[in-house]
């Protein structure tokens, strides 16, 4: 009994590592793919850009990703795959990968293009307030 129980732990842990390298390594992928007309762009707007970043992402964001980026906002459950942390995405992306998403959005997800909904400087102001959210 005690060795199916350790040969099940032992099992859970291998899953779960895999699973969370695996969207680590999906990160990492993305990552490399930011367009060339994206790459390298940094935000233009000082800090207190993301005072009205707030306002562009409690319209426009926190349905989704939640009132402090989590993923865990009000429609996140019905969504597959589920939105990303953005405080944990922050921690290894650039600018230039968070303005480049929200401008275009992403395939086979429910992130949607902002571009031509939103203008650039409110792009740009949400990057902002994403970078002040733990």
């Amino acid at each position: 009994m005690k060795k199916v129980l350790l040969l099940i732990l032992a099992l859970s842990a291998l899953i779960l590592a895999a699973c969370g390298s695996s969207s680590r390594a999906s990160v990492v992928a993305d990552l490399a793919s930011v367009p060339p007309e994206y790459a390298g762009k940094t935000n233009p707007l000082g800090a207190d850009a993301a005072i009205a970043g707030a306002d562009v992402f409690i319209t426009n964001c926190d349905a989704c990703h939640g009132p402090q980026g989590h993923g865990d906002g009000q429609a996140s459950a019905a969504l597959d795959p589920a939105p990303k942390n953005l405080p944990e995405l922050a921690k290894i992306v650039g600018d230039d990968y968070f303005f480049w998403r929200i401008s275009t959005g992403k395939d086979g997800t429910s992130m949607v293009a902002w571009k031509g909904v939103l203008t650039d400087e409110q792009i740009w102001q949400t990057v902002a307030f994403i970078r002040t959210l733990k």
